[in-house]
């Protein structure tokens, strides 16, 4: 499908192509979709930008990648097919692992979603041999590496499910979720919740991290500054704001 570059919904269209093309590739499952579409309806109520609360939050994502230890990166198909080469970029910037989980799981579908992030980030991945469980799962997402997101203090998870999520956190992980949903488990269980589309997201906090890596006290405070229960109230009071009042923003 040709789409101008003149459409108002221009890079929409393109993405639910690409979204298309990476469900017949194997990448995205087809439940995928329907996730994606889900996220935009909640782009478009928060005006389909970086709103100053998804900037805040960024910038606490990257301080606390800055001050983690062993962080690591989750990548599913849907986050793989929006955003491979930002994750890859983010993964480099801060020193943090990339490990696949898929709640469509199939040792097939794995090895097709390891290889497209490797080809598409230059770097290798966890996730093939999956010797470790997070316990309180009920899916085959409960599967995952020891040496990876066992071992890790800080866990980045884009476009995550909220059990998997809540239980992250139970056993004592730090959670920065990527979310467009402020009201799904994931957004409220996480440490730090950035309610933002994920291709905006990620350059954001990768040129965070950049500048804050140089200032570990700095980031530290910017942690300690930042409360993501007010952040979220605050992102809801905006999408209410923009319901009542579309154009104003």
């Amino acid at each position: 499908m040709r789409v101008s570059e003149d459409h108002p919904r221009y890079r929409s269209l393109v993405t639910r192509e690409r979204m298309a093309e990476m469900v017949a590739g194997g990448v995205v499952s087809v439940t995928g979709l329907i996730a994606h579409g889900r996220g935009e309806a909640f782009d478009y109520l928060l005006g389909e930008r970086t709103t100053p609360e998804a900037e805040g939050a960024e910038m606490a994502a990257a301080a606390l990648l800055v001050l983690s230890e062993r962080p690591i990166i989750t990548v599913n198909g849907n986050a793989a097919a929006l955003a491979v080469k930002e994750l890859g970029e983010l993964a480099r910037i801060s020193d943090a692992m990339l490990e696949v989980n898929l709640f469509h799981r199939s040792d097939e579908r794995m090895e097709k979603v390891c290889a497209f992030v490797e080809a598409g980030t230059g770097e290798q991945v966890l996730g093939r041999i999956q010797d470790g469980i997070l316990e309180g799962i009920a899916s085959d997402r409960a599967r995952c590496c020891r040496s990876g997101l066992m071992a890790a203090d800080v866990v980045l998870i884009p476009l995550e499910d909220g059990d998997r999520a809540e239980a992250m956190v139970r056993v004592g992980k730090k959670i920065i979720s990527i979310d467009l949903n402020p009201l799904s488990r994931t957004s409220q269980a996480a440490t730090v919740a950035v309610v933002d589309e994920l291709t905006r997201a990620l350059p954001n906090i990768s040129a965070w991290v950049e500048k804050l890596r140089k200032d570990p006290k700095e980031a530290g405070r910017v942690l300690t500054n930042f409360d993501n229960r007010k952040n979220l109230t605050s992102v809801l009071d905006r999408i209410c704001h923009h319901l009542r009042e579309p154009s104003s923003d």
